[in-house]
């Protein structure tokens, strides 16, 4: 189960919320994964419990290091947004529109 790879865009906070949950599937299957990875004892001689653990496990790692990367590029890009609006905003600190996208930038963060 492999996470999915593209683009994160951190503009719409939904869309990424959506891209987190979907690369959460492996995690929340867990239990499903085990299962299916670990043979029962009919099929302990057919398949190598070892190899597929190892796979799952890479899988896991695989799909942990994606969303690490994803979230910290986000964050990354988001602060980067939010210093460039509070330089904007004290240069023009009657800006009221400014000042509610830096708040909403922050909240973001």
């Amino acid at each position: 189960m492999a996470a999915p790879t593209g683009a994160a865009s951190c503009e719409d906070f939904a869309e990424f919320q959506e891209l987190l949950r979907v690369m959460r599937t492996i995690d929340d299957r867990i239990v499903h994964e085990l299962n299916t990875t670990i043979p029962t004892a009919s099929f302990v001689g057919k398949v190598d419990a070892g190899q597929t653990c190892k796979e799952l496990y890479q899988s896991l790692m695989d799909a942990h290091t994606s969303r690490e990367r994803i979230i910290k590029n986000c964050i990354a890009q988001t602060s980067s947004v939010v210093k460039t609006l509070r330089e904007e905003r004290e240069k023009a600190q009657d800006d009221l529109a400014l000042l509610k996208q830096l708040r909403k930038e922050q909240t973001k963060v």
